[in-house]
């Protein structure tokens, strides 16, 4: 899972490793570099964080990633950048470890807990840039002698956006709510809801608006197409869909129990429950009817 190494060497820890798609990282003044401090134990207790120096002896950037959000990086490096980096032997004070050793993992999920709602929050911004985007151009475009907005399937691209920005936006609150009241480790599910949810949002709000644009969408004139390749990768940081969704299931899962024989809602079964049940009383009506 983690491949980097820090090595404690008196009062200083010796990281090693090479990483790769690190945010930020051709431009920070120092990284934040999760490593492996303990390799005997299970990943998640054996794992720590630790303030790396981005000029120190041994801190070799690689590149900048050329990606769908941005495919033509070009000059010197640029903030949103993600780099490749090389730790060669670099030695840092064992005082930049953040927490305790071992406890990596667990710093992570507080932050990302709450960065996920902000995520989410940034989403339906730009779902609601795409929205009014596209519900100006059906007003302002005329196909076939009438207004896009008279047309049946761009109402129905309208009322299916409307419905999905509103809907995460109440997943959103909750999730907030939750994690305000509850704390994020308590939240998982909800956060792991609005992550995929917000994503899926998001990415049918852009892909409708340039359906909306046409060829003008999928043009560099609009900002749509940068949009349509950023949103793509909201469905991969912090955690692909995939991940999320078996949070979920689950969680949910835990709520039930398997049963023998027929299922609990097998009519036959229910039907034989209620008459040995409710019998005398069938009997009764029936003769008095």
């Amino acid at each position: 899972l983690i491949r980097t190494r820090a090595t404690l060497d008196g009062d200083e820890y010796v990281v090693s490793g090479h990483k790769w798609f690190t945010t930020n990282g051709s431009v920070a003044d120092f990284l934040i570099v999760m490593v492996v401090t303990n390799p005997d134990v299970h990943p998640y207790q054996g794992c720590s964080m630790i303030v790396v120096p981005a000029d120190a002896p041994g801190v070799r950037i690689v590149r900048d990633i050329p990606n769908m959000g941005e495919p033509h990086i070009e000059g010197p490096p640029r903030p949103g950048g993600h780099a490749e980096i090389v730790y060669d032997s670099v030695r840092v004070p064992a005082t930049n470890i953040i927490g305790e050793p071992g406890e990596g993992f667990v710093l992570a999920q507080k932050r990302l807990g709450p960065g996920r709602i902000h995520h989410a929050m940034r989403w339906l911004g730009q779902a609601g840039r795409a929205f009014d985007m596209m519900c100006e151009r059906a007003l302002s475009r005329t196909s076939h002698g009438s207004l896009l907005a008279d047309k049946q399937m761009i109402q129905d691209m309208i009322a299916e956006t409307k419905m999905e920005i509103e809907a995460t936006k109440l997943l959103c609150m909750h999730a907030a709510w939750h994690m305000d009241r509850h704390g994020a480790s308590a939240s998982r599910t909800q956060i792991a809801m609005i992550k995929v949810y917000g994503t899926r949002m998001l990415y049918n709000a852009i892909d409708r608006a340039i359906q909306v644009h046409g060829s003008l969408g999928f043009s560099a004139d609009l900002p749509l197409e940068s949009m349509y390749r950023q949103a793509r990768a909201s469905r991969l940081v912090d955690g692909a869909d995939e991940v999320h969704k078996v949070t979920i299931s689950r969680h949910v899962l835990r709520n039930y129990e398997a049963v023998e024989g027929w299922p609990t809602e097998h009519v036959p079964t229910r039907r034989a429950a209620a008459l040995d049940r409710f019998g005398e009383v069938l009997e009764t009506v029936t003769a008095n009817s």
